[in-house]
């Protein structure tokens, strides 16, 4: 099965971690409706965007922020909740009609606890029919589930394969170190570092994973 380009409505969801503006990013972005989780709201200026809801608890929103956006409309949530401040900006998203999702700000910063969570979620909303890619302009991430996924990198940038449990039928093409129909072991670090040799495609039997890319970093050329 190969996984179809989706063209239902995008959502950007601006989440807390960290975010360089790329001209990647900026066509990820084109034609896309945005909705600001908590301190993510932090990124609209250097994006140029204007959020059409801002969403969470608040605490990680200086009183200078929240003065600069008077326009946006809040929609607060109380500290003491079930849900993390960029799961309820998703879920936001998903009753506005969002099928594709750009996590924005979802890898690095601070809370590694909050950027692990954000790929697992990720795998969980591709399970639940949506297209989901994580972004930090820097980096970028995607499910991998059973099915095809191309998956259009520079030559020469640096991928990792990290299975979230063990993994058949992997099969990457167009890569330095290319695999056919390979059984990974959970936990092995047999996928870490490979190099696009341009676009690539992977297939996967049977599995979970996430595979993270470095775009801009060309040290494997």
């Amino acid at each position: 099965m190969t996984m179809p380009v989706s063209t239902d409505p995008k959502f950007v969801v601006l989440l807390g971690g960290a975010l360089i503006v790329t001209p990647r990013l900026r066509a990820d972005m084109a034609g896309a409706r945005v909705v600001a989780a908590d301190g993510g709201m932090r990124h609209a200026a250097s994006l140029g965007t204007l959020p059409e809801l801002w969403v969470g608890d608040f605490d990680s929103t200086p009183p200078e922020l929240v003065a600069a956006w008077p326009q946006v409309e809040r929609q607060p949530y109380p500290a003491a909740k079930n849900e993390t401040d960029g799961a309820l900006a998703v879920s936001v998203a998903a009753e506005r009609g969002a099928r594709a999702i750009l996590l924005a700000g979802a890898l690095g910063g601070e809370r590694s606890d909050h950027a692990l969570m954000h790929l697992l979620h990720a795998v969980s909303l591709e399970e639940q029919g949506f297209t989901v890619k994580l972004t930090s302009g820097e980096e970028e991430a995607w499910p991998l589930l059973p099915g095809r996924r191309d998956i259009d990198l520079p030559k020469g940038s640096l991928f990792s394969v990290l299975g979230l449990a063990p993994l058949s039928g992997l099969t990457i093409d167009n890569a330095r170190y290319p695999l056919k129909d390979f059984s990974l072991p959970f936990g092995s670090s047999r996928t870490i570092s490979n190099v696009a040799e341009g676009p690539i495609r992977l297939s996967l039997a049977a599995g979970r994973a996430i595979l993270i890319a470095r775009p801009y970093d060309l040290s494997g050329a």
